[in-house]
């Protein structure tokens, strides 16, 4: 109810002035003819919620009877085909039923081998990747492997030097000791 009211609120916004006045005093409804041009006439139809939409009346062009009334629009009558008529045109159909067959498989054929292009790029990028990435960990392994072997040396040689203080004081206790004793 309220769409209906704002729809009807809004229509009114759109109407100038004299088309609400003249719509109050004037009560018959509008003729939907939208445009007449000789035998052709374009009527509006009822809006719906896609658009609006149009009816086009072609009239009959000779003066007899009456022209508010549309004619009918009759189609001219078909020629009768012969078998042989018949026979040729189901053969071009057919050879242009092969010919786009045939043009659908080459454009397919073409598709096909772009993909494979792509993949092989693609095969060949990620063996670059791998071997890119397996060079860089064989690099880090050697660096942790380097550095392993400084921090053993390094632990080695302060073992050698506490090894050596240790037998300097083992000395300098056993001279105290024979000094003292």
């Amino acid at each position: 109810m309220t769409s209906t009211i704002s729809a009807y609120t809004d229509k009114i916004k759109e109407m100038s002035m004299l088309s609400l006045l003249c719509s109050c005093f004037y009560t018959q409804p509008h003729p939907n003819s939208l445009y007449q041009y000789g035998d052709l006439e374009v009527k509006g139809l009822n809006k719906r919620m896609s658009g609006q939409s149009f009816e086009v009346v072609l009239k009959n062009s000779d003066n007899s009877g009456d022209k508010s009334q549309p004619q009918p629009l009759v189609s001219p009558p078909r020629k009768e085909m012969s078998l042989e008529e018949l026979q040729k045109r189901l053969e071009a159909a057919e050879e242009r039923r092969k010919l786009h067959e045939a043009l659908v498989l080459k454009q397919l054929a073409e598709k096909r081998e772009h993909v494979q292009e792509v993949l092989h790029k693609a095969r060949e990028e990620n063996n670059i990747f791998s071997k890119k990435t397996e060079e860089k960990l064989i690099q880090k392994m050697e660096v942790n492997k380097e550095n392993r072997e400084a921090h053993l040396n390094a632990l080695k040689q302060r073992l050698r030097e506490k090894e050596v203080h240790a037998a300097e004081v083992r000395r300098n206790k056993e001279r105290q000791a024979d000094l003292s004793g």
